[in-house]
């Protein structure tokens, strides 16, 4: 034992003996190294005068030439059976656009086509081609990496296609295939009319659709601006592929085409590839019927929709008084909505009802102007039950203070400044900037219609906007409907004017009861007896053509609405949020 711990002992001195070499020598390297500098502050320091700008100065001080922007152009042909193609020609990726589109959309034919036009878009992408089963079609996308899109609305239809360039023959002979020669697949029929009989059926369940669809009824009646898809749209009589094929050979047809090319391609070959395309496609088996003119009613007063709920949703408007058009009037209510509730946060409605009064979570405004007749101007909220009539007076009279009074000057240089500075995101990709002169074409709105709302939004001033809101807002004419269970109100609902209770699942509307505030249900009502469910969710809406554009909102939705499904960047289908309330959101025109 004695000798293993001497020898252990031994071991240890061995290895401290060796480790302090290595530390003297260590220490030795460090003391050559030359001393950093002294971090003491001096005594002194230099006079202003001799010291450079640092921090703040400097960025004050910098200064920069003019920015100069130069929109791309838009070069326009003409191509066989008379068809205008829009082509910009951009190198920057391998990659290619093409763009159809056409004039018509289901507000053009009877409600027996509703269904029919309403599924056109997502069967076109999963229906087969004439030659291709719907599989073949899958496989030759994904084998290829092509990415296409189908949209429609109520006044016109839109595809794309996207590809890189050393596909793009055997892309556009794919796309043209799917448009020219669907085969609205029997399958893939069945799959759309079950997914859209389940969305109607669950769509009571959504307050926010159900206010904008009913409010949508109210309005317009019993027009393409208030259809919602029902039960009896979707009878298998209604969804034969012969309806589609009726639909399809009467919007989808060179008549009403305009055509764009964006990308890596020359016009030769984008002209050939085109050229092929129109070869063998088919008249119009006749002229589409004319547009119907909507216009807005003014049912004023109060409607409620009885739902057993923790949280009311409230919507209010009246005709608008307002086309779009390059007009004083049009320019100023777009910034007298956007100082109303169009901007978020700083709006006033938000910092009014959210900000100061904590009465809502979200609170915004409206004000679309479709160009052939006015559109509607009002807002819409969503409040805790105890608070909805207190809500809905705050609104109103935010309204009735805009009409009053001017707003200042840097009001209406902060709406002025949110547009014009997204004016650049306007040309962020050449297949946007087709598409959205495209869109113009479909329009009639002149070439040069966004530089021409830039300058009529900045020519906008605070007299202007109160003129605006003086003569085409009066809280007191609104429309208001109120989905919500007027047993948690703390104020009585008829303290806002007369009620009337919209019975949404028969269509009817009845007088409330004179003895008061009408009450909620305990349990949501049933379903009729034909198994109708009440008007349901429209599709999102857009911005005003002029304004940055959001992303695509997905293809061929099978919801019964106006479908949107552009590339990025480009303009939508027309639809009914031209003129009423979209699901979720607002039209900004």
């Amino acid at each position: 034992m004695k000798r293993n711990a001497g020898l252990c002992l031994l071991i240890l001195l061995g290895a401290a003996a060796s480790v302090r070499p290595a530390r003297v020598r260590a220490q030795a390297a460090v003391d050559t190294l030359p001393s950093a500098p002294s971090t003491r502050r001096p005594d002194t320091l230099p006079s202003p005068e001799g010291r450079p700008p640092i921090g703040r100065d400097v960025a004050t001080s910098m200064t920069f030439p003019q920015l100069e922007f130069n929109a791309p152009e838009v070069q326009e042909k003409t191509i066989s059976r008379g068809v205008k193609v829009l082509y910009l020609e951009d190198h920057t990726l391998p990659l290619v656009d093409f763009y159809a589109r056409f004039r018509g959309g289901y507000a053009r034919f009877d409600r027996k086509y509703y269904a029919a036009a309403s599924a056109m878009p997502t069967l076109l992408r999963t229906g087969g081609t004439a030659t291709l089963s719907p599989d073949s079609v899958d496989h030759l996308m994904d084998f290829y990496a092509l990415d296409t899109t189908f949209g429609s609305g109520g006044e016109s239809a839109f595809a794309g296609m996207n590809t890189v360039t050393e596909n793009v023959d055997v892309a556009a002979r794919l796309w043209g295939q799917m448009l020219r020669e669907p085969r609205f697949d029997s399958a893939q029929i069945q799959i759309w009319r079950g997914k859209t009989m389940e969305s109607v059926l669950r769509r009571r369940d959504n307050p926010t659709g159900l206010a904008f669809s009913a409010f949508n009824r109210l309005m317009y009646g019993d027009g393409p601006t208030g259809w919602e898809m029902r039960s009896s749209d979707l009878t298998p009589e209604k969804l034969t592929p012969d309806m589609l094929r009726w639909v399809h050979q009467r919007i989808f047809c060179p008549e009403n085409m305009i055509m764009g090319v964006a990308g890596d391609i020359s016009w030769s070959r984008a002209r050939k590839l085109l050229d092929d395309l129109l070869d063998q496609w088919p008249e119009c088996a006749e002229k589409l019927p004319e547009p119907r003119i909507e216009k807005p009613g003014s049912p004023r007063g109060v409607y409620l929709i009885p739902r057993p709920l923790n949280q009311s949703t409230v919507v209010m408007a009246e005709p608008g008084g307002v086309r779009r058009g390059d007009d004083e009037a049009y320019f100023a209510s777009r910034i007298a909505n956007s100082i109303l509730g169009g901007s978020g946060f700083t709006s006033r409605l938000m910092n009014r009802v959210r900000s100061e009064a904590g009465l809502a979570y979200s609170v915004s405004s409206l004000w679309t102007a479709p160009p052939e007749t006015q559109g509607i101007v009002g807002a819409i909220t969503q409040t805790r039950s105890s608070s909805t009539i207190d809500a809905t007076r705050m609104i109103l009279d935010v309204m009735k203070k805009m009409t009053e009074e001017p707003p200042g000057a840097d009001e209406v240089q902060t709406a002025i400044d949110e547009i014009v500075n997204g004016f650049v995101f306007n040309f962020e990709q050449a297949g946007q900037v087709v598409s959205r002169q495209m869109f113009y074409a479909v329009e009639d709105l002149p070439d040069d219609w966004l530089d021409r709302y830039v300058k009529g939004i900045q020519r906008v001033d605070s007299t202007d906007v109160q003129r605006v809101m003086r003569d085409h807002v009066d809280p007191s004419r609104m429309t208001i409907l109120i989905v919500g269970d007027t047993s948690r109100f703390q104020v009585p609902v008829d303290s806002l004017g007369p009620v009337q209770v919209l019975d949404v699942d028969s269509g009817n509307v009845t007088l409330s009861s004179p003895r008061g505030s009408p009450r909620s249900p305990s349990s949501a009502s049933p379903t009729s007896p034909d198994g109708n469910r009440p008007p349901g969710v429209a599709s999102p809406g857009r911005a005003e053509p002029g304004t940055p554009s959001p992303k695509p909102a997905g293809s061929g939705t099978p919801t019964g609405a106006p479908r949107r499904s552009d590339p990025p960047g480009a303009a939508p289908a027309r639809s009914r949020a031209d003129r009423g309330f979209a699901s979720g959101r607002w039209r900004g025109g």
